[in-house]
């Protein structure tokens, strides 16, 4: 970002530390602790998703073939969200937040729209997973000002979030990639899934890795693709050369 064009829209603290909105031409960001930005919003468009991590997790909602619920876990300034409600069939979708001022400030400067889908919770999603209805699509993107919180490598939680799924539904999970371009946890994830996923490397430095309810459950790629193009249009975006990119767990 231009730091001369830059515009401070509001900040606040609560006890996890500073929540900054800033303005930059047609943007805005979100913005924890010292300038760690955590998302991108076009205001023109909240459901534009600007970032490849984004896309690469809504290409993988795209595998469930008509997904009714989602939960997400970590709703940031919610684009991802938006761009599910607007570009999927859901009925219900259901979002813990742990910070209190995310979703009021995401609603105030961010473009959050009121849907009748949507219910939002406040707390920490460790402790609230196990009463979150069980959905077709779980996202979990859980980032603080110093990275990724313990639920991205908590072997329980993880789990729980697998568990959760309906019958054919899939977990799509922002991990962070280590200098080999494996995900953060990699051994971990391999012996809680049984290699059972598929990862999505994306420019940012992440992984995206989409885990099926289960074993027998695998991504149909020519159905992914078929819808990748038909929603293309609307998007305003491609996602076909992330599809490229996926490749079974490493």
């Amino acid at each position: 970002m231009d730091q001369e064009e830059e515009q401070l829209l509001t900040e606040v603290h609560d006890e996890h530390g500073v929540i900054r909105v800033l303005e930059v031409g047609a943007y805005r960001f979100l913005e924890f602790g010292e300038a760690i930005e955590q998302s991108c919003v076009f205001t023109a468009d909240p459901s534009w998703l600007e970032y490849d991590y984004t896309r690469a997790m809504l290409l993988g909602a795209l595998a469930h073939p008509a997904p009714e619920s989602a939960l997400f876990l970590g709703l940031g300034a919610g684009t991802l969200m938006q761009a599910c409600l607007k570009f999927l069939p859901l009925d219900d979708v259901e979002v813990i937040e742990l910070r209190a001022d995310v979703p009021r400030l995401a609603a105030e400067y961010l473009g959050l729209a009121d849907d009748p889908r949507l219910y939002i919770r406040i707390g920490d999603a460790l402790e609230l997973l196990d009463s979150a209805e069980p959905a077709d699509l779980i996202f979990v993107d859980l980032y603080t000002d110093t990275g990724p919180s313990a639920g991205h490598l908590a072997w329980k939680f993880l789990e729980a979030c697998q568990q959760r799924l309906q019958p054919g539904g899939w977990l799509i999970i922002n991990q962070w990639a280590g200098n080999d371009g494996k995900p953060l946890g990699a051994a971990l994830l391999r012996g809680l899934y049984l290699r059972h996923y598929w990862e999505i490397p994306v420019k940012e430095g992440n992984v995206i890795l989409l885990v099926p309810a289960s074993l027998d459950q695998l991504p149909d790629t020519t159905e992914l693709a078929a819808r990748a193009q038909h929603l293309a249009p609307r998007l305003g975006y491609s996602l076909l050369p992330l599809l490229e990119g996926m490749r079974p767990a490493t």
